[in-house]
Protein backbone atom coordinates (compact mmCIF):
# COMPACT_ATOMS: atom_id res chain seq x y z
CA UNK A 1 0.00 0.00 0.00
CA UNK A 2 1.30 3.43 -0.94
CA UNK A 3 1.30 5.56 2.22
CA UNK A 4 2.51 8.69 0.40
CA UNK A 5 -1.02 9.57 -0.72
CA UNK A 6 -2.80 9.94 2.62
CA UNK A 7 -6.18 11.69 2.61
CA UNK A 8 -7.14 13.61 5.75
CA UNK A 9 -10.76 14.07 6.82
CA UNK A 10 -10.65 17.11 9.11
CA UNK A 11 -13.69 17.83 11.28
CA UNK A 12 -13.85 21.40 12.52
CA UNK A 13 -15.31 24.83 12.01
CA UNK A 14 -14.26 25.18 8.33
CA UNK A 15 -14.57 23.01 5.26
CA UNK A 16 -16.41 22.49 2.00
CA UNK A 17 -18.91 20.05 3.54
CA UNK A 18 -21.42 21.21 6.18
CA UNK A 19 -22.42 18.51 8.69
CA UNK A 20 -26.14 17.84 8.84
CA UNK A 21 -26.11 14.62 10.91
CA UNK A 22 -23.69 12.72 13.17
CA UNK A 23 -25.29 9.37 14.01
CA UNK A 24 -23.35 6.81 16.01
CA UNK A 25 -24.35 3.30 14.90
CA UNK A 26 -22.07 1.22 17.15
CA UNK A 27 -19.02 1.65 19.35
CA UNK A 28 -17.52 4.93 20.47
CA UNK A 29 -19.08 8.01 18.80
CA UNK A 30 -17.17 10.82 17.11
CA UNK A 31 -17.51 14.32 18.59
CA UNK A 32 -19.87 16.65 16.72
CA UNK A 33 -18.51 19.45 14.55
CA UNK A 34 -19.68 22.00 11.98
CA UNK A 35 -17.77 21.25 8.78
CA UNK A 36 -15.54 18.71 7.11
CA UNK A 37 -12.51 19.41 4.96
CA UNK A 38 -10.98 16.65 2.85
CA UNK A 39 -7.37 17.22 1.89
CA UNK A 40 -4.11 15.49 1.11
CA UNK A 41 -2.33 17.56 3.73
CA UNK A 42 -3.24 18.52 7.27
CA UNK A 43 -4.11 22.19 7.42
CA UNK A 44 -2.69 23.47 10.70
CA UNK A 45 -4.91 26.57 10.51
CA UNK A 46 -8.13 24.61 10.90
CA UNK A 47 -9.47 24.03 14.40
CA UNK A 48 -10.05 20.27 14.36
CA UNK A 49 -12.50 18.28 16.49
CA UNK A 50 -10.78 15.22 15.04
CA UNK A 51 -8.79 14.08 12.01
CA UNK A 52 -9.17 10.70 10.34
CA UNK A 53 -6.73 9.49 7.71
CA UNK A 54 -7.03 6.94 4.93
CA UNK A 55 -5.29 5.71 1.82
CA UNK A 56 -7.01 4.88 -1.44
CA UNK A 57 -5.71 1.56 -2.70
CA UNK A 58 -6.42 -1.21 -5.14
CA UNK A 59 -9.89 -2.77 -5.17
CA UNK A 60 -10.04 -5.87 -2.98
CA UNK A 61 -12.43 -8.82 -2.67
CA UNK A 62 -13.61 -8.40 -6.26
CA UNK A 63 -13.28 -10.53 -9.37
CA UNK A 64 -12.02 -9.13 -12.67
CA UNK A 65 -15.57 -9.16 -14.07
CA UNK A 66 -16.83 -7.20 -11.05
CA UNK A 67 -14.02 -4.65 -11.37
CA UNK A 68 -14.75 -4.18 -15.09
CA UNK A 69 -18.47 -3.67 -14.37
CA UNK A 70 -17.71 -1.21 -11.55
CA UNK A 71 -15.39 0.81 -13.77
CA UNK A 72 -18.03 0.94 -16.50
CA UNK A 73 -20.89 2.22 -14.32
CA UNK A 74 -19.45 3.83 -11.18
CA UNK A 75 -19.36 7.62 -11.44
CA UNK A 76 -16.55 9.75 -10.12
CA UNK A 77 -16.73 12.05 -7.15
CA UNK A 78 -17.30 15.78 -7.50
CA UNK A 79 -20.33 15.72 -9.82
CA UNK A 80 -22.15 19.10 -9.65
CA UNK A 81 -25.51 17.48 -8.84
CA UNK A 82 -24.04 15.47 -5.94
CA UNK A 83 -24.65 18.08 -3.24
CA UNK A 84 -25.10 15.52 -0.44
CA UNK A 85 -22.52 13.17 0.96
CA UNK A 86 -21.96 10.60 3.66
CA UNK A 87 -18.86 9.43 5.42
CA UNK A 88 -19.06 5.99 7.00
CA UNK A 89 -15.99 5.03 9.03
CA UNK A 90 -16.08 1.43 10.29
CA UNK A 91 -13.94 -0.89 12.37
CA UNK A 92 -14.25 -4.65 12.14
CA UNK A 93 -13.52 -7.22 14.84
CA UNK A 94 -10.30 -9.17 15.26
CA UNK A 95 -12.33 -12.24 14.33
CA UNK A 96 -12.80 -10.65 10.88
CA UNK A 97 -9.11 -9.92 10.44
CA UNK A 98 -8.17 -13.44 11.54
CA UNK A 99 -10.09 -14.88 8.58
CA UNK A 100 -8.23 -15.67 5.36
CA UNK A 101 -8.87 -13.34 2.40
CA UNK A 102 -10.97 -15.97 0.59
CA UNK A 103 -13.13 -16.41 3.71
CA UNK A 104 -13.69 -12.65 3.91
CA UNK A 105 -14.61 -12.58 0.19
CA UNK A 106 -17.10 -15.40 0.75
CA UNK A 107 -18.77 -13.42 3.57
CA UNK A 108 -18.70 -10.10 1.67
CA UNK A 109 -20.14 -11.38 -1.57
CA UNK A 110 -21.45 -14.95 -1.43
CA UNK A 111 -23.24 -14.54 1.92
CA UNK A 112 -23.85 -10.77 2.01
CA UNK A 113 -24.10 -9.68 -1.64
CA UNK A 114 -22.17 -6.47 -0.87
CA UNK A 115 -20.77 -5.93 -4.37
CA UNK A 116 -23.77 -7.16 -6.38
CA UNK A 117 -26.30 -5.18 -4.32
CA UNK A 118 -24.08 -2.09 -4.31
CA UNK A 119 -23.96 -2.08 -8.11
CA UNK A 120 -27.76 -1.76 -8.18
CA UNK A 121 -27.36 1.77 -6.78
CA UNK A 122 -24.97 2.98 -9.48
CA UNK A 123 -24.59 5.46 -11.06
CA UNK A 124 -26.75 7.50 -8.63
CA UNK A 125 -24.34 7.03 -5.74
CA UNK A 126 -20.59 7.55 -6.14
CA UNK A 127 -18.16 6.20 -3.56
CA UNK A 128 -14.51 5.95 -2.69
CA UNK A 129 -13.00 3.62 -0.11
CA UNK A 130 -10.05 4.60 2.06
CA UNK A 131 -8.03 2.06 4.07
CA UNK A 132 -7.05 3.22 7.56
CA UNK A 133 -6.13 0.12 9.55
CA UNK A 134 -2.46 0.05 8.51
CA UNK A 135 -2.14 3.76 9.36
CA UNK A 136 -2.93 3.06 13.02
CA UNK A 137 -6.25 4.89 12.79
CA UNK A 138 -9.26 4.20 15.05
CA UNK A 139 -11.23 2.84 12.06
CA UNK A 140 -10.26 0.20 9.49
CA UNK A 141 -12.06 1.85 6.57
CA UNK A 142 -13.56 5.19 5.65
CA UNK A 143 -16.07 5.13 2.82
CA UNK A 144 -17.00 8.45 1.26
CA UNK A 145 -20.25 8.67 -0.74
CA UNK A 146 -21.66 11.50 -2.86
CA UNK A 147 -25.17 11.70 -4.32
CA UNK A 148 -27.88 14.09 -5.46
CA UNK A 149 -30.77 14.76 -3.06
CA UNK A 150 -33.10 12.57 -5.14
CA UNK A 151 -30.84 9.57 -4.40
CA UNK A 152 -30.80 9.98 -0.61
CA UNK A 153 -33.56 7.41 0.01
CA UNK A 154 -31.78 4.91 -2.23
CA UNK A 155 -28.59 5.49 -0.25
CA UNK A 156 -30.47 4.82 3.00
CA UNK A 157 -31.85 1.60 1.48
CA UNK A 158 -28.33 0.51 0.53
CA UNK A 159 -27.08 1.14 4.08
CA UNK A 160 -30.02 -0.76 5.55
CA UNK A 161 -29.28 -3.74 3.30
CA UNK A 162 -25.59 -3.76 4.22
CA UNK A 163 -26.22 -3.33 7.96
CA UNK A 164 -28.49 -6.38 7.91
CA UNK A 165 -25.95 -8.55 6.07
CA UNK A 166 -23.71 -11.30 7.41
CA UNK A 167 -20.69 -9.05 6.85
CA UNK A 168 -21.95 -6.42 9.31
CA UNK A 169 -21.90 -8.95 12.16
CA UNK A 170 -18.15 -8.25 12.21
CA UNK A 171 -18.52 -4.45 12.48
CA UNK A 172 -17.75 -3.26 16.01
CA UNK A 173 -17.66 0.49 15.40
CA UNK A 174 -19.55 2.57 12.85
CA UNK A 175 -20.53 6.21 12.55
CA UNK A 176 -22.90 7.61 9.89
CA UNK A 177 -21.97 11.22 9.10
CA UNK A 178 -24.05 13.22 6.60
CA UNK A 179 -23.16 16.44 4.81
CA UNK A 180 -24.28 18.96 2.23
CA UNK A 181 -22.04 21.20 0.19
CA UNK A 182 -21.19 24.18 2.34
CA UNK A 183 -21.64 26.80 -0.36
CA UNK A 184 -25.33 25.98 -0.88
CA UNK A 185 -28.06 28.10 0.61
CA UNK A 186 -31.36 26.45 1.60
Amino acid sequence: MDFSNVTCFIAGDQGCWKMINNHNISGVPLPSFDCLEITQEKNENLKAAWILKGVSSNIRYTTKDEIDKLKAIQPGLGRPEATLSAMIPIKKSEEWWNLAQDERRRIIEDQSGHIKEGMNFLPGIARKLYHSKDLGQPFDFITWFEFAPEHEKAFDALLSFLRNSEEWKYVIREVDLRFRLNNLSF
